[in-house]
């Protein structure tokens, strides 16, 4: 999200800077004239100083480990979801919990430490994810030709109950071609390529919610998100909810891996040396508050369409179905070359956000429905996946 300098720390860059190249990773830089650059709005940072420079420019190796050993397990259950725990999900939270049942079973549970009270006060969004979640552990089964027969809240909604049990069947299934892009896939909140979306990528998209690519209609939402994500940020309690799941430098993310990973061999360093810490995000008007700010706007600017998802109702089950849409989306949008990032800020449902809420829903859902997901779409730079807890740490039981 953002990095702030500690108020107590010079914010003079140190002397083994002055004069090094500059490394870019799309449309951040690092500040040169010898003073730091706060980065933010979402940006995973990947800046550099000077090849060698450090060695806290290594890669969160563990945090990673769980994209390239998806699959490796052996056993039917536990590699469907080592697969599944690679699905889009808010902040990262990764808020499932999975207990093996008998031979063939799995029961997928809520974990009610890994929820967003304050921006998604009623557990839409975290629903959508676990819906996300599910239908990645589907697919992932179906490539082995195994099926899956769902069981959704068998035991209530109540949140100690199981989300959904999962009954895997052999030879009930084929593989559905979207599951090729389940290791590539990225949530990029870049600035993007202002070109347009071709439109056979819009005519294929369209199949999984509404592509908004005119002009005055992306204009109307580029403003109805930068308002929401202001509201977001002027809410202290709202902006101390993301601020508090930060992660800085390759340290803090193979040690936590979940929340918002902000990396790079600079970050890495900074964060070692204790200049960069999650109070200095928080104060109003400060200059790393500002900066977070001015980051999403840039990237909002640069977007050349939309997605906008609805549902017709809006309980537990049109959530979850929410949330397989969305990686179905998220899939096809990969193997089209283009990238994602959820911009729902004006979904979500708390007094300070009823404004962009009634608007968005006036221009995108008939009355009763629901807008369940908002997206930015387009051509990105190359972006890194996200952290991942590994798999032997979400089962239980």
């Amino acid at each position: 999200m953002v990095i702030g300098i500690r108020p107590d720390r010079p914010v003079e860059a140190p002397e083994w800077y002055a004069g090094q190249p500059v490394e870019r990773d799309g449309a951040m830089r690092l500040a040169s004239r010898r003073t730091l650059l706060l980065v933010g709005g979402g940006a995973i940072v990947a800046a550099g100083v000077g090849a060698g420079a450090i060695e806290a420019s290594r890669a969160p190796t563990r945090a990673m480990e769980p994209w390239s050993i998806a699959g490796s397990y052996g056993e039917i259950r536990r590699n469907a979801l080592s697969w599944a725990l690679l699905a889009p999900n808010p902040h990262n939270l990764q808020p499932w919990r999975a207990q093996l049942v008998g031979q063939d079973g799995v029961a997928l549970f809520l974990d009610p430490e890994r929820t967003l009270p304050q921006t998604d006060p009623f557990g839409r969004q975290i629903t959508i994810g676990l819906g996300c979640f599910i239908d990645l552990m589907r697919m992932a089964a179906a490539e082995s030709g195994f099926g899956v027969d769902l069981d959704f809240y068998p035991e209530g909604e109540a949140e100690q109950a199981p989300v959904v049990r999962a009954w895997f069947r052999p030879e009930a299934a084929q593989p559905d071609p979207l599951f090729r892009a389940a290791q590539t896939r990225r949530t990029s909140r870049a600035v993007y390529d202002p070109r347009p979306l071709p439109a056979e990528a819009v005519a294929t998209l369209s199949g999984y919610g509404a592509v908004v690519s005119e002009p005055e209609a992306v204009a109307n939402l580029r403003a109805l998100a930068k308002e929401a994500w202001d509201i977001e940020l002027a809410t202290p309690r709202t902006w101390k909810e993301s601020v508090d799941v930060l992660r800085f430098g390759a340290r803090q993310i193979d040690a936590s891996p979940d929340g918002l990973a902000v990396r790079g061999g600079f970050i890495n360093l900074m964060a070692a040396l204790g200049l960069v810490t999650r109070e200095a995000q928080l104060p109003q008007g400060s200059t790393a508050w500002q900066s977070a700010m001015n980051s999403f706007n840039d990237a909002i600017a640069s977007t050349p369409a939309f997605v906008v998802q609805v549902s017709e109702g809006n309980r537990r089950r049109d959530q979850l179905d929410a949330g397989a849409r969305w990686l179905r989306l998220s899939l096809a949008a990969t193997q089209l070359g283009l990238s994602l990032q959820p911009v729902s800020q004006a979904l979500q449902e708390y007094p300070e956000m009823s404004g962009p809420y009634g608007r968005i829903h006036a221009l995108y859902a008939e009355p009763g429905h629901t807008v369940q997901m908002l997206a930015r779409i387009g051509f990105s730079p190359v972006v890194p996946p996200a952290p991942r807890w590994r798999l032997e740490t979400k089962i239980v039981g």
